[in-house]
């Protein structure tokens, strides 16, 4: 398919001579996000599961903060 039929590109209405990057540089930062955010869901589902086993320790939030206010960086 050509590139100016992309319906992706089509949709984009940026005045890119004004901001001196191309459609397809959004394409690609929407694309990593999107990718960035489905390792994020993927690395959660890992976790939870690893959680139903029982493999994975749980705090409760009290006991997790418990110490952490005096702690300086």
């Amino acid at each position: 398919m050509p590139r100016n039929q992309w319906p992706i590109l089509r949709g984009i209405r940026i005045p890119v001579w004004r901001i001196g990057r191309a459609k397809t540089c959004y394409v690609r930062e929407a694309i990593l996000e999107h990718l960035d955010d489905l390792e994020d869901a993927y690395l959660a589902d890992v976790v939870m599961e690893r959680i139903r086993r029982g493999d994975e320790q749980i705090l409760a939030p009290e006991e997790f903060w418990r110490g952490l206010e005096d702690w300086k960086c």
